[in-house]
């Protein structure tokens, strides 16, 4: 008997033909090829901290009160608990407040009972955007703290450079839920230098002085959110604390090592350099040591050190991971990269010129169509333990897994408009569904160890409930044909292989479902020009399932 399947090819974002495309929740996926996990999600505008299964399903819901919203980011703790951050979501009035802004780190268990809570937040300093959980039980957080007007002057602030008459630069604490108190603390305010006023505090040559901060150096305009850090880790083996600077584009990593008292100072801690910063990368202007075309980083978000969920064995751990949000004027870019830690002299070694490298970076993780990922704010980047990455687009609330050959395997929508659950086939705008980070923990994470991790519906109203199973089903129906479509993104010709002696019937059909090309043959293997389609995202399907995206990119 005569055995045939079809492959069609659908532009855009279709997964059947005439059918609707997807807008939000799970767009598409690959069970063959994507890392199966849980997607930890904390949506802005609301309250709730989700956790989802591939298929896009809520399996678990921290919920809070409706005056409440995130802070930003949130993270399980390998015994199930959540920490997480919040805010009250009136702001009107308050005395410290930018985008990101926090109030309260709590830590709540599996069942969402509160266990502790830490706020600060008044007319002197506040939380924001982000926190590190360590190994102790203690937890990092970052600061505004304020200083007046007349302390800035004092500090060796340009005047012209105070537009709100006063500064918010940032601070660390250490907070111990234990003894409910503060044990360590660390302020940019310790590391400070200016060569603008010789009458001043601080004053000295600012390109001999890369370990401290400029403080004039601003790219705000005078705001008082100075330095607006978006993003805080922290790594164990080294005792450092990495912090991402947007407004320097500017990594930073400090030494915790210290005690408090030391972190003031520009001695002491294992690397005898108190809290003077260790490391910096992105943009060696900041401290006078290069050009504008130098910059490698552009308002960044969520960097950190490779280390979480991946085995000791994996290429690319112990590298840092940053999303470079304005690359380019329309689109994003993910880098991961090794820094010049000198472990035998416990030091950041710097080239002949005084600069920290690398001077470029080792990886770099684009969209197959490259304005599909751009966000100005936002967003975050995680390495798989199957090599894949996952990459938030944080403005626009979407998220895709993609393998290291740049084949997209896994996508999602965040289905919110303004905290709101929207309906699928609904359009969002940019910033509708604003998502700081997604981050997936393996299905072996210790946290859900004896947890009931089952389906409970959907974020979305009206869900594509058929279409995660349908896609799971037909990965044995590729596997029985032995499918293979490359290469994958493709250019003007396309390999495809199947079972010998199988006949294939292939269709090519366009966004508005015109047939524009039939072959019939059979074989194991078809080349198959394609150099007069256009760029753009296609779906495979096998008698009308879709099975495969392709990427068509010249």
């Amino acid at each position: 008997m005569k055995q045939t399947f079809t492959i069609l090819f659908l532009l855009a974002f279709g997964c059947q033909l005439s059918a609707q495309a997807p807008t939000v929740g799970l767009l598409y996926y690959k069970p063959s090829q994507s890392w199966d996990g849980y997607n930890l999600i904390y949506p802005h505008n609301q309250p709730n901290v989700y956790l989802l299964n591939n298929c896009g399903e809520i399996v678990h819901t921290w919920t809070d009160d409706a005056d409440f919203r995130p802070g930003n980011t949130a993270y399980i703790m390998e015994n199930g608990d959540v920490i997480k951050t919040k805010r009250p979501s009136m702001v009107v009035g308050n005395p410290i407040w930018a985008g990101g802004g926090g109030a309260t780190v709590e830590r709540r268990t599996w069942d969402n009972d509160l266990l502790w809570s830490f706020t600060a937040n008044d007319s002197l300093q506040r939380l924001h955007h982000d926190i590190a959980p360590m190994p102790n039980g203690n937890v990092l957080m970052i600061a505004w703290e304020l200083r007046t007007e007349e302390e800035a002057i004092q500090a060796g602030r340009d005047m012209a450079k105070l537009a709100e008459g006063e500064l918010w630069p940032e601070k660390i604490i250490e907070f111990d839920p234990s003894t409910e108190s503060i044990v360590w603390e660390w302020y940019v305010w310790d590391h400070l230098i200016q060569d603008f006023d010789a009458t001043k505090d601080n004053f000295g040559v600012v390109a001999d002085h890369p370990e401290l901060i400029d403080l004039n150096y601003d790219t705000e305009e005078g705001a008082a959110d100075w330095l607006h850090a978006n993003s805080l880790d922290y790594n164990p083996t080294l005792d450092q604390i990495m912090i991402s600077i947007p407004t320097f584009n500017e990594i930073w990593i400090i030494d915790h090592s210290t005690t408090t008292e030391e972190a003031a100072s520009s001695s002491g801690g294992m690397a005898n350099r108190g809290g003077d910063l260790l490391y910096r990368l992105g943009n060696p202007a900041a401290y006078r040591a290069g050009t504008v075309d130098d910059q490698m980083l552009f308002y960044q978000h969520d960097a950190h050190w490779v280390d979480d969920f991946i085995p000791a064995n994996f290429p690319h751990r112990d590298k840092i991971a940053v999303f470079n949000n304005r690359v380019g004027a329309d689109y994003s870019t993910a880098h991961a990269f090794f820094s010049p830690w000198n472990m035998y002299e416990w030091k950041y070694d710097q080239n002949l010129d005084g600069v920290w490298g690398p001077t470029a970076f080792a990886l770099t993780y684009e969209h197959p169509v490259r304005e599909r990922l751009f966000s100005t704010g936002l967003s975050s980047f995680q390495f798989l333990p199957n090599g894949n990455t996952l990459i938030c687009s944080g403005r626009f609330g979407y998220t895709f897994e993609m393998t290291p050959d740049r084949n997209i395997v896994w996508e999602y929508r965040t289905p919110l408009r303004g905290g709101i659950p929207v309906s699928q086939g609904d359009s969002l705008a940019i910033n509708n569904n604003l998502t700081i980070r997604m981050t997936r923990y393996p299905l072996d994470f210790a946290g859900f160890d004896g947890r009931t991790l089952a389906p409970q519906g959907y974020i979305e109203l009206n869900p594509r409930e058929e279409y995660c199973n349908s896609v799971i089903s037909n990965v044995a129906e590729v596997q029985r044909y032995g499918l293979k479509i490359f290469p994958n993104p493709a250019q003007d010709q396309l390999t495809i292989v199947w079972e010998e002696g199988m006949y294939v019937d292939l269709e090519l059909y366009d966004l508005l479902g015109r047939r524009v090309g039939a072959i019939e043959t059979s074989g194991g293997r078809r080349y198959h020009d394609i150099s007069y389609l256009e760029d753009g995202v296609y779906f495979v399907l096998i008698d009308g399932v879709e099975v495969q995206k392709l990427v068509i990119a010249r």
